[in-house]
């Protein structure tokens, strides 16, 4: 049936004040990229900060990643001094340093985000390679801070006189003799006690794998200050494309890191040693409201949370505009028919490599009719009708990470 049209419910339509994957405000000083030596020009400056990704997820301090599921509690990104780095990322080639830019100000700081996903574990047959080659004198046998089993950190003194819990400056250890006597400093037999060869200490960014708290985008961002979760959003992204993407898409050649992580270069000559650029996959998200001003929620069968209900979204087809897919998805899951259709903001959403657009929608039809595969259930509501469902249980919304939920927010005029 033709829906019963009072006003236009786009009238008072404005864009998301706020995303929390689109807040970064770093200079990506995209011009020094190509810049010979870069990354090694950056860590050996005082003022360059250092962050670790692994398997798509971040680096935090010990003891933040409990904290993910609660509300009202910060969390920051686990930093480590770039002079250490440095010396890594000739031990570890595998590793992807990326820089990710800098800020203004007195201090000047960039930031180098360095992806671990294919530093070998301890144990390995890769990793006791690895640790045979360390060098002694630089930090090899650093320790960095551990959980007792009361939660608290056993950090010692920083450089600074603080209490260091997200670096490793200031949990810095020298080995020592402990059970060894004086006298055993003048009997080589102390070493011969055992056939048995000691396995290699841990290197730095293997031990940040125990040593560290690892979290997912979706965790972190909600409680990160707008810098930090820029940075996390920038250095999850690349990393998870350099992870998936380790041979030319065209030839079939190993690729290798390229413009300061930014990039990857094929190493086949033959071919010119393209340079390849990260993909992203567009996917439009749309909050389709009805002449009444009501909003359609809608269940999707992948979903595991039978509670969750969120608005229309799908990936843009190629050849296709953005308006043209917004009403596509919106027919095919659930036979609605679109009239106006309005933008209110984008933000990426690295799971692996989507960037999600967010329109706002006019049905001009409200007979719903699911398509049963992807979609299982859509229904319209009212705002008194959606706190009720919220309140009840009976439905939940989509997490603080997500567009979706700043979207339902606009419609409903206040903070869910």
């Amino acid at each position: 049936m033709a829906a019963d049209i009072h006003f236009s419910p786009l009238a008072l339509t404005r864009a998301l004040p706020f995303l929390p994957l689109a807040q970064g405000d770093i200079d990506y000083q995209v011009d020094r990229r190509s810049e010979p030596g870069l990354i090694d020009e950056l860590l050996q400056d005082a003022n360059t900060k250092v962050i670790l990704t692994r398997g798509g997820h971040i680096a935090v301090p010990r003891g933040q990643g409990d904290l993910v599921d609660y509300e009202n509690v910060k969390m920051r990104l686990a930093t480590l001094p770039g002079g250490y780095i440095s010396a890594e990322l000739q031990r570890y080639p595998q590793a992807v340093a990326m820089f990710l830019g800098s800020y203004g100000g007195v201090r000047g700081e960039s930031v180098v985000a360095v992806d671990i996903s294919r530093v070998p574990e301890v144990g390995s047959a890769a990793a006791n390679a690895a640790g045979t080659q360390a060098s002694s004198a630089g930090f090899a046998g650093c320790e960095m801070p551990t959980a007792t089993a009361n939660g608290k950190s056993n950090a010692t003194t920083g450089v600074l006189g603080t209490q260091d819990y997200g670096t490793v400056d200031g949990a810095l250890s020298v080995p020592d003799s402990a059970g060894q006597g004086a006298d055993d400093a003048f009997d080589e037999s102390v070493d011969l006690q055992s056939d048995k060869k000691p396995a290699p200490k841990p290197t730095l960014l293997q031990q940040a794998v125990t040593r560290f708290d690892w979290v997912d985008l979706r965790g972190f961002a909600p409680h990160a200050n707008a810098r930090e979760a820029g940075q996390a959003t920038s250095a999850i992204t690349l990393s998870i494309w350099h992870s998936r993407q380790r041979f030319c898409p065209t030839c079939g050649a190993p690729v290798e890191a390229a413009l300061a992580g930014w990039a990857q270069r094929c190493s086949n000559a033959a071919d010119g040693n393209r340079i390849l650029f990260p993909r992203v996959e567009p996917a439009v998200i749309t909050a389709i409201v009805d002449g009444q001003d009501r909003l359609l929620l809608q269940h999707n069968a992948a979903w595991k949370d039978e509670r969750l209900y969120s608005v229309s979204a799908g990936f843009v087809e190629a050849g296709e505009n953005l308006e043209h897919a917004a009403r596509r998805e919106a027919m095919e899951e659930t036979g609605i028919k679109l009239g106006e259709v309005r933008y209110l903001g984008s933000q990426p959403w690295p799971f692996p490599a989507s960037l999600m657009m967010a329109f706002k929608a006019h049905a001009i039809t409200t007979d719903v009719h699911v398509d049963g595969e992807e979609t299982v259930i859509a229904r319209w509501v009212t705002r008194d009708e959606y706190t009720a469902e919220l309140i009840s249980g009976r439905m939940a919304a989509p997490g603080r990470a997500t567009i979706a939920r700043y979207m339902i927010e606009e419609w409903l005029g206040r903070e869910l």
